[in-house]
């Protein structure tokens, strides 16, 4: 089955004026399914944008389907910075007769782009397409580290965790029990504790997952740049930003983030060398007021695309000349840690080695850190970072 099969063409006439878009706008630099479905074999493309016409499984928030053209209205009016895109539009995947078709659909159509080094830009429907999303790493056989920006664990404790049907407050169960299992981290940004049951927060203590309370970022943004750096699968839930900024969702609470700090995380997704697909979700238009969460969401996709052509590519760390090697001691002299930064970029990683046997050749895995925690082992103390990463490779 072709990937043409999936998908419906868009009808622009629905997002610009009559007389079109100007030529520095993103709606005349983007290639768009109109008629022909782009030839994605002869032409190269860095980034496909997807929309999805599937809500039926968006908790509380049925209307989700309808955001793609919405979204699509407002990213296109906006300019193009200062780089030449290679992106394309591929349309929407129409909603399956069953969820589960769409699923399907979404998994096979990332699986395809990502084959051929093209970047997923999902829009529209529930965060359960969240599963969809991973699932196409498992065709890719390729261990992945999944993070998603929410006001909340998509977790269900109410029934047989095995059992659970896939919707957007409960995805998560499906992707850490799936098998074969192809999660090595997941990280959480932005949590709310009084929307946090314990027994989540208990399971992923246990499973040594990351994850991060909203306030961990009041005046500290840069701290969520190393744990999004780290990913290779972001999903954004628009609920996770406050409803006075993003009240196009029918679960919007009073806090959350700013609309700058979302845009703000999304460029750092854009500008991360090993993202390979994104996915923003839950928007419901019927919610909305006078366009102000779509053309959030469209700035957001827009931050993404100027961090997506701003990457440093320095990752993998090669040539060595261009990063700078630290060691730390720890008090007890257990252990010398070993950090890494960029000259390109200042970021730094941290070396945590394999156990013995454990990784063929490789002698370490780089893991993205913040500078404070080189500060941590100069101090002659663990990086908790370390320890949760070493645990992991096990």
């Amino acid at each position: 089955m072709s990937l043409v099969d999936f998908f419906s063409p868009v009808d622009t006439k629905k997002l610009s004026s009559k007389s079109g878009f100007l030529a520095s706008q993103l709606g005349s630099k983007v290639e768009i399914f109109t008629t022909d479905f782009p030839n994605l074999d002869e032409e190269k493309f860095d980034i496909a944008i997807i929309g999805v016409l599937e809500g039926r499984n968006a908790v509380n928030n049925e209307g989700t389907a309808l955001a793609p053209d919405y979204i699509r209205e407002k990213l296109y009016n906006l300019y193009q910075g200062a780089y030449s895109t290679k992106i394309v539009d591929l349309g929407n995947i129409k909603a399956g007769h069953s969820v589960s078709d769409t699923y399907i659909a979404l998994k096979t159509a990332v699986a395809e782009l990502i084959k051929k080094d093209i970047l997923p830009l999902i829009i529209g429907g529930g965060q359960d397409l969240t599963y969809a999303q991973y699932m196409a790493y498992e065709e890719l056989e390729q261990k992945v580290d999944l993070v998603v920006i929410d006001s909340k664990f998509d977790l269900d404790h109410s029934i047989d965790m095995e059992s659970i049907e896939t919707h957007s407050n409960a995805y998560l169960n499906k992707i850490f029990l799936h098998q074969p299992n192809y999660l090595f981290n997941f990280s959480n940004i932005g949590y709310q504790t009084y929307f946090v049951n314990q027994e989540s927060l208990r399971v992923m203590e246990k499973l040594l997952f990351d994850v991060n309370r909203l306030g961990d970022f009041t005046n500290n943004m840069p701290a969520a740049e190393p744990v999004i750096r780290n990913a290779n699968i972001i999903s954004f839930d628009i609920s996770a930003i406050r409803s006075s900024d993003a009240c196009g969702n029918a679960n919007a609470t009073p806090n959350g983030f700013y609309g700058e700090q979302a845009c703000q995380l999304t460029r750092y997704a854009g500008m991360s060398d090993k993202l390979s697909s994104i996915g923003f979700y839950e928007f419901n238009p019927a919610y909305d007021q006078n366009g102000q969460t779509a053309t959030l969401v469209a700035q957001m996709v827009w931050y993404f695309i100027d961090g997506f052509y701003n990457r440093k590519q320095d990752f993998p760390l090669q040539p060595k000349s261009q990063y700078l090697i630290y060691r730390a001691s720890l008090s007890d002299n257990s252990h010398e840690l070993i950090f890494v930064k960029s000259k390109k970029s200042d970021r730094w990683w941290m070396q945590v080695p394999y156990p013995v046997g454990m990784s063929g050749n490789e002698r370490y895995h780089l893991v993205p850190c913040r500078y404070e925690d080189y500060q941590i082992a100069v101090a002659g103390e663990m990086p908790d970072l370390w320890w949760r990463t070493y645990q992991k490779l096990v």
